[in-house]
Order: structure tokens, then C-alpha cells, then sequence
């Protein structure tokens, strides 16, 4: 947590959480204030990661060797401003968002409410951070290319087991252990037996993710259902570059679909161990696994899912109602309880 000495720097914090996400910034709200500036630096770091890895005017191995540095970063209490300089100069001229310009620009604010923060939260973010760009080189170094014509997939479950972690699971183990520490109400929780579940519920968001946007991906060049599911399915990577095969693929996506409805269940039982009267826990959990639900049952019923030119996406309507029945329900678990129940029926 951030020091009393320096009132201004939660400000600074959100005003930049404000340039870079909006809408994250606004999902932060519902957080409880004791722990809402470690989510943010690290939401900030992870974006900034993830901006290094995308900037794609820049070859790959460059792109790996900048990753390098700011990962070299969270490895030690020490921080090289010149390599953090050094990420700016070659980065910030390419970036045509101008909330990632931002972010880089400010890349070094960053590191300074970094240092601030307490020696246990500083812990906790360098191993989110260490963690999150090996997935991040795992992108770069596993799929070479940026087109259809340069698509490689994952080879087996596995790879895409272990890439759920590094990319999302992992989030699960870092946001249990900050809220054990800084949230009285969880203090008889298992802390390890806990980061369990809560790394089983990233991986659900994950997949969630991977399956709603499998048509953009292989457009990139990444496959990420892994060959050994589609080989069964008596399909390779390729084929999922046209429409006419989703039929054929539907096995396998419902293979998936079952594997991150089931991580998501953890993640509901994570959610429901968590008080009644820590509200704002419960409806940041409760939010991300009624969405991702929602957008599953999309996908399985979506005849465009390969299809790059459809994004698929649960409206706003949607949103607004889960948003609306959670909050004025003061995250009720029976009432939450039998929404996830309703929308498990129609993915199942």
C-alpha cells in the first residue's frame, strides 16, 4: 500500500488509470480502496508488457529483448532507469494509441509508485509481472508470424494449459494472496489451497477469451487449439480458416467450452467463499464469470465463430443486466447462484 507520506500518488495512480482504460478504471471502483492501487500498477505494467509484445513495427527478437528488460526489472529490488529509458525511446514514436503512448511515456511514474508501495505488495506484483511476460515471449517465440499464411497452432493440451497460466492464471494467484493479506475478512482463508482455485478461475477467463476470439487469432497467424484436439476432430489448423468447417470443429469447441465452463465453476466457488458483507470482492468476481458465461453460450451457438469479419460479443443489454441484478441484489449468492445455474444449462 501505498505510503501516507505521499497523499497525491494514489491520484497520480488513477488519473493515469484514466488515460490508459477508462473502462478499466471504472471496473476498479468496485474494488475495495486498501488494495485498489496494487490492482492498478499492475493492471498498468501488465498493459505495458503487453504493448512492448504487440508493437509489431518492431522485429520480434527486438520486441523479446525489450520484454527481457522489463521483466529484468521485477527480478531484483533494483530498477535501471536506463533500461527503462531505453524501452521509451524505441517504443513510444510507434505507438499510434495514444492511451499505450501514454503508458509508455509514463513508464517511469510507474516504477516510482512501484517503489512506494510496501515490500510485501512489491513481492506480489514482480511475481504477476514475471510470470505474465513468459506467456508474453511464449506468444512471440511459439507463433513467428502476423498472417494467415504463417499460422502455427499449440501442439497439445498441455502448452495450452501452461499458457492459461502465465497469461491469466497466475492473476488468480497474485489478486488471492493481496486480498488475504489486506482484507481482515479473509484471514482464515488457505491461502495456497485458494491461489489454487483462483488460478483455475483465470484460466476459465482465459479460454473464454481464446474461443470467442479464435477467427481474429488465426488471422494473426495463432492457432491456439491445440493440433492433438483438432487431429481428432480429423482437422488441422488450416481448416479453421474456412467458415464452411465449423461444423465439423463443433466437438472440438464444445471440448472446450466444457473445459472452461468447469474452471469457471472454481472460480464461482471462489467467489462464494468470499463473505456477504465483502461486497465489492464478490461483485469483481461475480461480474467477470457471468460475462464470460454469457459469451460462452454466444460462441456455441454463434454460425459466424469463424468468421473474422463477426466479432463476437454479448451486447450491452446483457452487461447492464448483470451489472444491475448483482449490485442491487448486494451480490447475493442464492440469487447469483442460480444465474451461473441458468447459463450452465444452456453451455452444458
Amino acid at each position: 500500500m501505498f505510503t501516507s507520506t505521499h497523499p497525491s500518488k494514489s491520484e497520480l495512480l488513477r488519473d493515469l488509470l484514466k488515460q490508459v482504460s477508462r473502462l478499466f478504471y471504472t471496473t476498479l471502483v468496485v474494488v475495495p480502496a486498501d488494495v485498489r492501487d496494487q490492482i492498478g500498477l499492475g493492471y498498468l505494467f501488465a498493459r505495458a508488457a503487453d504493448t512492448i509484445a504487440d508493437t509489431d513495427l518492431i522485429d520480434r527478437s527486438r520486441r523479446l529483448d525489450f520484454l527481457s528488460q522489463l521483466k529484468a526489472q521485477f527480478v531484483s529490488d533494483q530498477v535501471s532507469w536506463a533500461q527503462i529509458r531505453a524501452i521509451q525511446q524505441a517504443m513510444v514514436p510507434l505507438q499510434q494509441d495514444s492511451s499505450e503512448r501514454v503508458l509508455l511515456e509514463r513508464l517511469e511514474d510507474c516504477f516510482r509508485l512501484f517503489q512506494d508501495c510496501s515490500s510485501e505488495d512489491r513481492r506480489r506484483v514482480q511475481r504477476l509481472m514475471t510470470t505474465l511476460t513468459q506467456g508474453m515471449e511464449m506468444d512471440l517465440s511459439r507463433f513467428p508470424g502476423q498472417s494467415a499464411g504463417e499460422l502455427v497452432a499449440l501442439k497439445t493440451l498441455d502448452e495450452l494449459d501452461r499458457y492459461t497460466y502465465y497469461v491469466a492464471g497466475c492473476v488468480g494467484e497474485f489478486w488471492t494472496d493481496l486480498m488475504c493479506a489486506h482484507r481482515t475478512a479473509l484471514a482464515s482463508w488457505d491461502v495456497r489451497h485458494m491461489s489454487t482455485v483462483g488460478v483455475r478461475f483465470g484460466k476459465g477467463l482465459q479460454l473464454t477469451n481464446i474461443v470467442k476470439d479464435i477467427a481474429h487469432d488465426l488471422q494473426k497467424g495463432r492457432c491456439y487449439i491445440p493440433e492433438t484436439m483438432l487431429e481428432e476432430a480429423g482437422l488441422t489448423p488450416r481448416d479453421l480458416l474456412d467458415q464452411t468447417n465449423l461444423p465439423r470443429f463443433q466437438p472440438v469447441l464444445g471440448g472446450l467450452v466444457r473445459m472452461a465452463t468447469e474452471h469457471l465453476d472454481q472460480g464461482w466457488m471462489y467467489t462464494m467463499a468470499i463473505p456477504r458483507r465483502e461486497t465489492r470482492l464478490r461483485l469483481s468476481c461475480m461480474w467477470p464469470i457471468l460475462s464470460a458465461g454469457e459469451s460462452l453460450k454466444l460462441v456455441l451457438h454463434s454460425p459466424d465463430l469463424l468468421n473474422p469479419a463477426v466479432k463476437v460479443k454479448i451486447p450491452r443489454s446483457k452487461v447492464y443486466r448483470i451489472l444491475a441484478l448483482t449490485t442491487f441484489t448486494g451480490a447475493c449468492g442464492s440469487i447469483g447462484t442460480a444465474y451461473w445455474g441458468r447459463l450452465r444449462k444452456q453451455i452444458s
